[in-house]
């Protein structure tokens, strides 16, 4: 059970630089609710390392892992590069 999503200063410069920011609290609030497969929510590889992903859009990912039921952000890629 996800209860919060935090990300770094750093990522939402980079969501507003892009214009991606309101597709991001969109995809943001299908985790929140539990709409997991809405937003492509997956464990990246190699699976050890427990980096998770989920869909902003069709070029972004936002890379995030979990600590204490907190899905805390740290990375967007643009995925089509």
């Amino acid at each position: 059970m996800i209860r919060k999503v935090i990300e770094t200063k750093e990522v939402l410069d980079y969501l507003q630089t892009r214009k991606i920011l309101e597709q991001y609290k969109k995809s943001k609030e299908y985790i929140l609710i539990g709409l997991l497969k809405n937003v492509d929510f997956k464990l990246r590889q190699p699976k050890k390392l427990q980096i998770y992903y989920f869909r902003i859009n069709k070029q972004f990912r936002a890379y995030w892992v979990l600590d204490n039921e907190i899905l805390k952000i740290f990375k967007i890629d643009n995925h089509q590069n």
